[in-house]
């Protein structure tokens, strides 16, 4: 049974990441070096199809350094406006990732209530970045058991913990950079699916573009607008990674974001005595660490310390899934089947060989063990939860070291037109990590905090102070007049 828990939480974990003007894409008659085509919207693969969702493709080049060289394919979607006489451009989404698909996210917004006024003022459009789902995907071949590992390091107790992993990190990274997609590795970035969105938004005939973008896709965003400020229109970030993306930090972040969310959890468990999981929250949390121990010294039903701790950590994005948390401790704890877990991602490998492209390439990871055992020393007392999984060895480790280009650096420069939207209480990307981005955004950004726990802001939660600032941004323009903490929903 680890298999199935570990690719889901494989898939959960994936959901979450130059200079301002002299970015290739940012130097005048670059980007614009060769026409885009005209989209030809038709009907949607059968399964992304939706009511009234769109589809097609543009081709972008391979190299924006040679831009009439070798294309790509690129699938996009729309949901189009029902009301042209509201319409006021195109609101481009992305779900976050790296490695993520987006073609069918303009639907699935629309079901997760993005209010309708939204959907009058825009074309809601959705793509699968490039190496992802149907843009010219990439691949590490990876094997069934290095899928179901999911992206974290079995959790590092002891600096010989740390060198245990070397032999798998460097395996799964050879297998990257050989592998029958290797010829994209240079190119797969999150500043070249940004310079892929300016052409989408020229494809489609608009000067501007509006964008909201949640997890992974707020870094993407912020290099958006960093390298576009131009071209930029109302821009909302939800759910932030720091300014530096999905880089080292934010890997180990994800520790700081368990340790943040995990209270909401113990205080849910503990007013729950059917699961048998405490009766105080310092109790729950104290059966957190017995679970784990005992797991990694004997796994139940398949199940490991490891898969144990990451599970936790992926079923805490939504409120909605903390029953099924417990009742998966439960079964652990009592040797009982596990409950049914949910839909499976369709192409675990596609998933995770997306993320390692873009990961790895975005950003200078540490190179040598020590620097890892280091990590771990630090983060395992801070965070003990995750954080000597989160802070081991990771393939990013043995990545090629040449990079076409620097990492875009996020700054203050550009119109005053980002709206950044956070959780108090974000596991994946947490609110440290969005106070370090609104800084480097200085008076480009306001903040808006809400007193809520979980992985997502708009439309998915129930703060309406948090969901009206962001509505009223997309349909009016304006934002909130300074940083705004949202308090907590009611209680129904």
């Amino acid at each position: 049974m680890k298999r199935p828990l570990s690719l889901a939480f494989a898939a959960l974990t994936v959901a979450v990441t130059a200079i301002p003007g002299v970015s290739m894409a940012a130097t005048p008659g670059v980007s614009g070096a060769a026409t885009p085509d005209t989209v030809r919207w038709g009907s949607c693969p059968e399964d992304v199809a939706a009511p009234r969702l769109e589809c097609s493709t543009l081709e972008v080049p391979l190299d924006y350094r040679d831009p009439d060289g070798r294309q790509i394919e690129i699938a996009i979607s729309r949901l189009a406006s029902e009301k042209p006489a509201q319409r006021r451009g195109v609101l481009l989404t992305n779900p976050g990732g790296p490695g993520g698909t987006g073609l069918d996210y303009p639907a699935v917004l629309a079901a997760s209530g993005l209010p309708q006024e939204v959907r009058d003022s825009y074309d809601v459009i959705g793509f699968d970045p490039r190496g992802v789902g149907r843009s010219a995907p990439v691949t590490c071949d990876l094997t069934p058991e290095q899928q179901a590992r999911g992206n974290f390091a079995p959790y590092a107790h002891t600096d010989a913990d740390v060198v245990r992993e070397v032999g798998h990190a460097r395996t799964v990274a050879e297998q990257c950079v050989t592998s029958g997609t290797a010829w994209m590795l240079p190119h797969t970035t999150t500043a070249n699916t940004a310079r892929d969105m300016d052409r989408i938004r020229a494809a489609l005939g608009e000067p501007k573009l509006s964008y909201l973008g949640h997890s992974y896709g707020t870094y993407l965003g912020a290099v958006y607008t960093t390298m576009f400020p131009r071209n930029s229109d109302r821009i909302v970030l939800d759910s932030n990674l720091g300014s530096g993306g999905y880089d080292v930090t934010a890997m180990r972040r994800f520790a700081r974001g368990l340790e943040d969310r995990f209270p909401d959890f113990a205080a849910f468990a503990a007013a729950r005595p059917e699961y048998g999981l405490g009766s105080t929250p310092e109790q729950v949390t104290a059966k957190f660490f017995d679970l784990a121990e005992r797991l990694e010294e004997k796994p139940v039903q398949g199940i490991d310390g490891t898969a144990f701790r990451g599970a936790t950590f992926g079923y805490l994005y939504s409120d909605a899934t903390m029953p099924l948390l417990a009742k998966i401790w439960q079964a652990v704890d009592t040797d009982r089947p596990l409950p049914p877990l949910g839909p499976q991602p369709a192409d675990p490998n596609g998933l995770m060989s997306g993320r390692f492209y873009v990961v790895c390439g975005d950003s200078r990871w540490p190179g040598t063990v020590r620097e890892y055992q280091k990590n771990v020393a630090v983060d395992r007392v801070r965070y003990p939860m995750l954080g000597g999984s989160t802070a081991s060895m990771n393939p990013c480790a043995f990545w090629p070291t040449e990079r076409v280009e620097p990492p875009v650096r996020i700054g203050d420069r550009g119109p005053s037109n980002v709206l950044m939207a956070q959780n108090e209480r974000d596991p994946a990307t947490p609110l440290a990590g969005a106070q370090e981005l609104r800084q480097a955004f200085g008076k480009r950004a306001t903040m808006v905090t809400a007193d809520q726990g979980g992985h997502g802001v708009y439309p998915f939660g129930p703060n309406t102070c948090a969901n009206d600032a962001v509505t009223e941004f997309l349909t009016s323009g304006q934002r909130p007049s300074q940083d705004l903490a949202c308090a907590a929903a009611p209680s129904e």
